[in-house]
């Protein structure tokens, strides 16, 4: 029988290739893609999900040694920067590994351990997992709806 951590981890990582099977085929022209009215491009976006993925690394799971600089958090909008194909992909394979670093060191009563963070109140880690697991997946669909129709 597998253990709590182990299916939280399942369970992310497919649910995240939902974004990581869309990065292979971008280009850099997609990077600036939007879809009006909408400000967000798809750079913004990527660079969204890794900083994400960072703060819960840092705020939700503990990880005091984790550094990140959330830009298109502080920013809270699409700053035209986020340009650069191959640092994007360099983002978010970095922002992908620290998270599951740190979630694969959760024991299975960690899960039910209460959190409390200003974004979304007083959570377990499960509970708060799933913001996680949403967050990518929701973009991700903006994602693919700005390649398909975007300009």
């Amino acid at each position: 029988m597998k253990k709590k951590t182990q299916l939280f981890l399942e369970l992310w990582q497919e649910a995240r290739t939902r974004f990581s099977n869309l990065l292979p085929h971008l280009t850099e022209e997609d990077l600036k893609k939007k879809l009006p009215p909408s400000a967000n491009s798809i750079g913004f976006l990527i660079r969204h999900i890794g900083d994400v993925e960072l703060l819960f690394a840092k705020n939700v799971f503990g990880g005091k040694e984790v550094k990140v600089i959330a830009k298109t958090v502080i920013a809270q909008k699409d700053t035209g920067e986020w340009t650069n194909l191959t640092e994007l992909k360099q983002y978010v394979d970095h922002s992908f590994r620290t998270l599951k670093s740190i979630i694969e060191k959760q024991e299975d009563v960690d899960w039910e351990t209460t959190i409390t963070t200003k974004e979304f109140g007083v959570k377990t880690k499960a509970e708060a997992f799933g913001r996680i697991v949403s967050h990518t997946t929701h973009h991700s669909g903006q994602m693919a709806i700005i390649l398909k129709y975007g300009v």
